[in-house]
């Protein structure tokens, strides 16, 4: 057996290794074991024309977002890296002049750099190139207002960015207002974008940033007591809020009390670790029977805490007001775990119309032999301060990979296995709809496999597999789940079924995949001209509130996109072997209209450096 270090806290790049044992093509006794649900398909397999076909069949619409405003800020902690020509990488670059009115940093450091150590800050604002990883929100108020948000890198090869915002009041056709999140420009990067809208319209931007420097190698080094600003933590979960009818790049309130709004803050170090914070927000002012809700505009904010006993799951919530300001976060509640020496990771909160809040929760051992995780469900009926739980959704889920090389063909890696959401129309138990879908890799490949509960966690439907390729060999990941005000559920995902362009055809130039010249991972010709199980779509799947499928999977992307460019180095810029595209991409609906948001390094005219870019699509589920 292969032992395999699983790297937590993954976004935030400090390496916690977490030791997992993966049996190769996971044999056992001369046989595949696949779990549960693989090969399930309930609405048939497609054919990869009929697929590619499905973006136009279906009126699938497509912007490319965050190409359209040049972006800058000034980094904290700056890094002269370039990587390039191969991949398009370009290093940092000076900021030309951003053109989306944000606060660039052009002129004077920000507020919260002015205690920052020399060298640091950076002496200048820098470009803001990449964008991986994303969420999108629509406003209860107003289906025509949306708020994305993800990572807004300076540097891809140094693993350095803040969080950025893109917002529309049309629908989604355009995006007049975007640019970096202020008021945690001090802290070296800024992580995780997750957002949610209060029942009044404010937007609570969740937020993770913390502290590091470079050492001569490009390594990341952190070291409590030498950080880049010692004025400020040494990381964070914080939150920034923008205000109901908020227009302006900087309009946002990112401060409590007279200081940063923090959630929680650590000085620890290694030890006190905390990562993959989650927010969600309680916009119900009445129960089913009509009467009041007691934990109307209750804030939810979780987080883990990896302090070398294991990782602990934590919510703190607090109290939205009208004004976007909110109540003092309450002190932090532990969630129930299966163990107490277990790692418990990706807490995905989602609340009933009932007002119970759910959470998932992915528990693995470390240290020990295994190759497989459990999918958890702990819940509250009292606004967080006691907890139900955990239940089992699904075991011994053959795990993705966590590191570069788990996929083949590429080196980007992937982190959260799960994606969780709640029903809005009560089933014939009497309870509301919770589902839960993750990625499998039992066959070798990534596979979507799908679950629901309709009573609240005690019994769980045999899954199903959501994607619907008719060839196995190829990998689909990074599930996320939304659910409509009808109860539509669906399911987006990346796909790697189709093969990347053909050479001499002008989708393979703006694919920009004669810029693929160096990948460690790959045994094919370079450039990965027609190469399979390598490029990437993403797709999406529909189905009622009792998971019948409605039709087939439907591409989302116009045009398939090379992971390998522009990927950002998770570990250092002289290491190729782990590059990032996110842990997950945004998925909501308005109406009956679904909204993703995810990357694409395709040149539709706009990106010719074929950097990470954030895409919407829009579609409604086929007619039944």
């Amino acid at each position: 057996m292969a032992t395999r270090c699983r790297a937590f806290a993954l976004v935030i790049g400090i390496v916690i290794p977490v030791c997992l044992s993966l049996t190769p093509g996971f044999v056992s006794s001369g046989s595949v074991s696949l779990d549960p649900g693989i090969g399930k398909v309930p609405q048939g397999t497609q054919s990869d024309q009929v697929y590619s076909d499905s973006f136009a069949a279906n009126g699938v619409t497509n912007v490319v977002v965050t190409s359209q405003q040049v972006s800058c800020y000034r980094p904290e902690v700056p890094l002269s890296a370039n990587n390039g020509p191969n991949d398009g990488y370009t290093g940092e670059r000076s900021c030309p002049g951003a053109t989306t009115g944000e606060n660039s940093g052009g002129t004077a450091p920000y507020p919260t750099q002015v205690g920052s150590q020399p060298p640091y800050p950076a002496g200048e604002s820098k470009l803001v190139t990449d964008h991986s990883e994303s969420d999108i929100r629509v406003d209860p108020l107003n289906p025509n207002h949306l708020i994305g948000s993800t990572k807004w890198f300076a540097s891809p090869e140094g693993y350095n960015h803040l969080l950025g915002f893109y917002e529309s009041f049309d629908g989604g056709k355009t995006w007049p207002t975007m640019g970096h999140v202020p008021g945690y420009e001090g802290f070296t990067d800024n992580t995780d974008p997750v957002g949610a809208f209060d029942a009044f319209g404010n937007y609570y931007q969740a937020l993770l940033p913390y502290q590091f420097f470079y050492d001569s190698t490009g390594h990341k080094k952190y070291e409590v007591g030498n950080e880049p600003n010692r004025t400020i933590p040494n990381e964070a979960v914080a939150v920034a809020v923008r205000p109901r009818g908020a227009s302006g790049p900087n309009d946002w309130i990112t401060s409590h009390n007279g200081h940063p709004d923090y959630v929680f803050t650590t000085n620890a170090g290694l030890g006190q670790e905390p990562d993959k914070e989650w927010i969600a927000i309680d916009r119900n002012p009445l129960r089913p029977d009509g009467s009041p809700n007691p934990n109307y505009n209750r804030i939810y904010m979780m987080y883990v805490n990896f302090n070398g006993n294991g990782s602990k799951p934590y919510v703190q919530t607090a109290i939205a007001f009208r004004d976007g300001t909110h109540s003092d976060w309450t002190p932090a509640v532990e969630l129930p775990r299966q163990n107490s020496t277990d790692n418990n990771t990706y807490l995905l909160p989602h609340i009933d119309p009932a007002g119970v809040v759910y959470t998932s929760v992915i528990n693995y051992t470390s240290g020990q032999g295994g190759c497989c995780v459990d999918v958890l469900m702990d819940y509250s009926t009292d606004g967080g301060l006691s907890w139900i739980g955990p239940s089992v959704a699904a075991s011994n889920i053959h795990v993705p990979p966590l590191t570069g090389a788990g996929y083949a063909n590429t080196t980007f890696e992937d982190g959260i296995e799960e994606t969780f959401a709640v029903g809005n129309h009560p089933a014939s138990t009497g309870h509301y709809p919770i589902y839960v879908a993750y990625e499998s890799k039992s066959t070798g490949f990534g596979n979507i496999l799908l679950t629901a509960s309709y009573d609240q966690g005690r019994s769980w439907t045999t899954p199903i597999q959501v994607n619907d390729n008719i060839v196995s060999t190829v990998d689909e990941f990074q599930p996320n789940l939304a659910v409509a005000p009808n109860g539509t559920v669906s399911v987006n995902f990346y796909d790697r079924r189709l093969a990347c362009p053909a050479a001499g055809t002008a989708d393979a130039t703006a694919a920009g995949l004669q810029l693929d010249q160096r990948n460690p991972n790959y045994t094919g010709a370079l450039p990965p001209y027609g190469a399979s199980d390598y490029c990437i779509n993403s797709s999406i799947q529909f189905y009622t509130p009792v998971l019948k499928p409605i039709a087939h999977n439907i591409r989302l992307t116009a045009h398939n996109w090379d992971p390998q460019l522009n990927s950002p180095d998770r570990r250092c810029p002289c290491d190729p072997t782990d590059t990032f595209i996110g842990d997950y991409f945004g998925n909501d609906f308005a109406g009956t209209i679904d909204y993703s948001t995810f990357v694409s390094t395709y040149d539709d005219g706009g990106n010719r450096q074929h950097y990470q870019q954030q895409v919407v699509a829009t579609v409604s589920p086929p007619k039944r």
